[in-house]
C-alpha cells in the first residue's frame, strides 16, 4: 500500500473541520502537535523527534492551512498540498517563530480554537505561547473538541491504511516461533520483534512493551531484561508500529 493519502482526502478534512469551525464560531485552530499537523497536511517526519523544534498549523476558517515551520522542514512541507508555508531559522531562543505565528493568526482572525481536551497537549514553550497571545491579538479558547471529534471517525481510505498496518503486525506476530524460546533473553526477544516488524514492511516502531514469567506478568510497562525466557512463561507484546 502506498505511503499517505490522495489530496482529496486532506480536502474532505480541512472541509469538514471548517464546516463545524462556523457552527462554533471560530476564526482558526492552532495545532502544534504532530498528529493533528499530519492529519491537515500529510506532513511526515521523524523530526519531531526533536524538542528544540516547534511546529504549528493553522487551519483558517476558508482557504488551505497555513504551516508556520522551521526552515529546515520547508522543502518537506512544499512536497505536501500547503501552499502558504512561512518559516524561520530555528532553534532561535529570542523568537522561535513566535512573531512570524502571531502575524499569521491576526492576519487570519479569531476567535483562535486550540485543541485543549482529553489526549491533547500544547507542543510549545508556555511562555511563548502567553507571548503569542499577547501579540497576535484574536480571542484564544478551546476548539470545542473539532479535530478530535472528525480524527475519531474513519474514512475508508483511513481503514485500510489501519487494515494493512495490522497485517503488518499479525505477520510478525505469526513468526514469533523464530525467535522466542526457553533460553532466550527477555530482551532479545523485543528487539527481533521489532527486526520482525521491519521485515513485514512497517516504516518504524515506536512502541513495544511486554513481560514474561511463570504462569504470568506483574509488569507490561518495563524495559525488557535479560532474563531468560523458560519452560511454561507467559510472554505478552504490545506494540504500536
Amino acid at each position: 500500500m502506498s505511503r499517505g493519502f490522495p489530496q482529496a482526502e486532506y480536502e474532505g478534512r480541512l472541509a469538514r473541520a471548517q464546516a463545524r469551525m462556523a457552527d462554533e464560531g471560530l476564526g482558526a485552530l492552532l495545532l502544534t502537535t504532530e498528529p493533528e499537523v499530519r492529519y491537515f497536511t500529510g506532513y511526515l517526519t521523524r523530526f519531531w523527534e526533536s524538542p528544540s523544534r516547534p511546529w504549528f498549523l493553522i487551519v483558517p476558517s476558508s482557504g488551505r492551512p497555513i504551516a508556520v515551520i522551521p526552515s529546515i522542514g520547508a522543502a518537506l512541507m512544499a512536497s505536501t498540498w500547503i501552499e502558504d508555508i512561512r518559516t524561520w531559522a530555528a532553534p532561535d531562543p529570542e523568537d522561535d517563530g513566535v512573531s512570524l505565528l502571531a502575524d499569521a493568526l491576526r492576519e487570519v482572525g479569531g476567535p483562535v480554537g486550540v485543541p485543549s481536551h482529553l489526549e491533547t497537549h500544547l507542543r510549545m514553550p508556555l511562555a511563548d505561547f502567553a507571548r503569542v497571545q499577547r501579540l497576535a491579538g484574536p480571542e484564544f479558547t478551546d476548539d470545542r473538541r473539532i479535530v478530535a471529534d472528525l480524527r475519531a471517525i474513519k474514512s475508508e481510505a483511513e481503514i485500510a491504511k489501519i487494515a494493512d498496518s495490522c497485517g503488518i503486525a499479525a505477520r510478525a506476530f505469526g513468526r514469533m516461533g523464530e525467535i522466542a524460546g526457553p533460553g532466550v533473553p527477555l530482551a532479545q526477544v523485543f528487539r527481533d520483534f521489532q527486526r520482525l516488524l521491519l521485515e513485514e514492511g512497517a516504516d518504524w516502531v515506536p512502541y513495544l512493551a511486554g513481560g514474561a514469567g511463570p504462569e504470568g506478568y506483574a509488569d507490561v510497562i518495563s524495559p525488557a531484561t535479560e532474563v531468560p525466557l523458560a519452560v511454561g512463561d507467559i510472554l505478552m507484546l504490545d506494540t504500536g508500529a
